[in-house]
This record gives C-alpha cells, structure tokens and sequence, in this order.
C-alpha cells in the first residue's frame, strides 16, 4: 500500500529496488554468505541503476532526493532478508559517502564523487575503535601535521566495508590538548597508502556477507589536501551524520521485520500439526497479528521522521525513537517468527535463523538503544 509520504518518483523508486533484490540479491545470497562479502560487479549494477546516488547532485550522477527515498531504499534492502548485503549497501550510500558529499571541497568531489555514485569506487567510514564506539570523543587515533601531510597513527575496529572498500573516510584526533568534541578531524584515505592496512578480517555472528575489519595506521602519510572540511570539526560532522545513519538503520530494521512476518505467515499455514495448519492456532494468529501491528506503527514513525527531516526539523529526538524501537523491535519480532518456524527454524538452512543473527546487531550498531534513550530523555519537554 502506497504511504502518504510517498511521490510518484518515490513509488517508482521502491518499484525498482524491489525488483533489484528480486532479480538479483535472493537468488545469490546464500552464496554471498558463504564468500563473506558482495560481489563487486553486483555493487556496479547498483550504482548503474542510480541506487547509489539518491541523494547526490546530478552533475555527479545522482538523483537530488531526500531522505524519504533514502529510508525506501534501506526498508526494501531489509526485505532481502540478507541483513550483510544491506549493510554493505547502506554505509556505502548513507553512512560513509555523506562524509564527502557534505564536507568535500570542489577538488574532491570531482575527484571522487562520480565513481562513488557508479559504484566505482565503494566506502567505509572509521570511527569506532576498541576503547571507543558510541562515545566518538574518546577516540585515540592521531594525526600530526608534518608539512603538507599528515601522519596518522593508531586503528579501528568494526569497520564494515573494511576489506573491500577503495575508500575510507576516518576519524583521528589532530589537536591533543583540545576538549575531544573539538580534536577530532576527517580524512580520506585510500586503499593502498602507505602505512594504511587491514589488521584481520573479523568474523561475526551475523551479517556474513558484508565483510568487517580492523584497520590498522601505522605512520600513515595523508596528503593535507585529503582533511576532509575543517581541522578539528569532524565530530560536527559525525554527529549530523548518525542522525541518517540512524534513520536508515530503522527503516532497514523494519524491511526485516516485513521480510520475517512474510515468511512466517507462509510457513504457518502451510506446515501442519494437530490435525491442521498451525494457521489455525489462535495463539499463533494473534502474535503475529500483533507483531504486524507494531511494525507498520514502527514503519509510520520512520517515514514520519524522514518527513522531519526532509522539512528542515530539527528530529534528534524522532530520530532517536526510530533507532530505539525498530532496533529492539526486530530481535523481538524474529524471535516469535523462529519460535513458530519449530526446529526448521534452528537450522542454518532456514532463512529465519540467518535473519535472527543479523538482527541482533541492530540494537548495538549505529548508536545502541541504551544511548538513543538518553538522546531522547535529554530532549523531554519542559
């Protein structure tokens, strides 16, 4: 059902990404997870199709939309049911390129910004360390300035794209005696310089199709022309980030929670037990009943949050509900959705219990619920 939010262009849009998962992510995905990563040439086809530049310039390739299309884009990447291939997707188009979209200079841009858009060049972005996720001021990775480059030291952790990227923008800290807010500095990194390497390939309990990695600087040499913005604003920069980043992690939780409600109902009734469908069970009927009825409240608040921001509102506060809910809501809608797949749901072949393990991360990664509450407690009317 059309959403009152949604354009013809909109519509149009959810049409096209629907048939692109369809055609080409289903049929494969089990074979991206056994390979721990997408295919380059699927990203490229993406990327041909405009899908990675939705809300670009079109001098760059892109289609100048807002984030409403953005939260399409990641809710029918849920609905793939491989929560690794939308994440790939994702903090390529709305977690690490915004970075250059919003900060880069002319001469980065034209740089950069096509082949990005094409799905030419795919990014990640560094910020979290071991010592250091949600508390981004507490990041220990340095860079000092040394003519006209800087030399950056230290490493990152749960970087997703972290193998695989060709670009990566990274958080280091450039004035050490400064409050942390005020220290902190962006750059572009390319993969291949010097002193710049993958510590390991991290193995995970969910996502096994979007490669994560540590990511090691060790006297790394970055052209100054590299800083992305101004030195010492690039925690401004993360903060304004997260708010989408967030944003389309809810929208994606909530494609997950369609895709699971979908193949559960098909598996309750069809599979038989006790002389009839499990359908049958008014148990049964009514969990699910309700968990449809949580996820399309859940799938309002997300679009209405888009609608915020594509109105120039300040929706920290929104925002934050949307990572809070659907980031809890999807493990719990999962786990009713296993439980009345039985045994068959245990197994590693079921569809069910792969999209339970990508789940879990949801109400960690990005922001974890406990510092989304506080974002929205802080924000209690007067």
């Amino acid at each position: 059902m059309r959403m009152i939010y949604e354009s013809d262009e909109h519509v149009q849009l959810r049409e096209q990404v629907a048939r692109f998962i369809e055609n080409e992510v289903r049929p494969h995905g089990e074979a991206w997870e056994e390979q721990g990563f997408v295919p380059r040439e699927v990203l490229r086809r993406m990327g041909a199709l405009g899908f990675f530049g939705i809300r670009y310039p079109e001098e760059y390739g892109g289609s100048a939309q807002g984030a409403i299309a953005s939260a399409i884009l990641a809710e029918e990447c849920g609905l793939s049911g491989f929560g690794g291939f939308s994440a790939t997707v994702l903090v390529h188009t709305d977690m690490a390129s915004p970075h250059l979209a919003h900060a880069g200079n002319r001469a980065q841009l034209d740089r950069w910004m096509r082949r990005v858009v094409a799905g030419e060049l795919i990014t990640a972005v560094a910020v979290t360390e071991p010592d250091a996720g949600s508390d981004v001021a507490a990041i220990r990775t340095r860079a000092r300035r040394d003519g006209d480059a800087y030399v950056l030291n230290g490493s990152k952790m749960f970087i997703t794209n972290g193998v695989h990227a060709d670009l990566y923008f990274v958080a280091a800290k450039t004035d050490p005696e400064a409050k942390g807010s005020r220290a902190i500095s962006i750059f572009a990194i390319e993969k291949g310089m010097p002193g710049f390497s993958v510590g390991r390939s991290l193995r995970k309990h969910g996502w096994l199709c979007s490669d994560t990695a540590e990511l090691v600087f060790d006297n790394c040499r970055v052209p100054a022309e590299n800083l992305l913005g101004e030195e010492n604003r690039g925690f401004y920069a993360i903060m304004r980030n997260f708010q989408n980043e967030r944003l389309v992690l809810g929208a994606m939780a909530v494609g997950e929670c369609r895709r699971a409600l979908q193949i559960t109902r098909e598996y309750v009734t069809t599979r038989r037990a006790f002389g009839g469908v499990l359908a049958d069970k008014q148990a049964i009927r009514q969990r699910l009943a309700m968990a449809e009825a949580r996820t399309e409240a859940a799938r309002q608040l997300v679009y209405h949050a888009a609608w915020l921001v594509e109105q120039g509102v300040d929706a920290v506060r929104e925002v934050s509900m949307v990572k809070a809910l659907c980031g809890e809501l999807v493990s719990q809608i999962m786990y009713d959705c296993l439980q009345f797949h039985g045994g068959a749901g245990y197994l590693r072949e079921s569809a069910i219990e792969r999209m339970a393990r990508d789940a879990r991360i949801h109400s960690i990664g990005g922001g974890a619920t406990e510092v989304m509450l506080e974002e929205i407690a802080k924000r209690w009317p007067a």
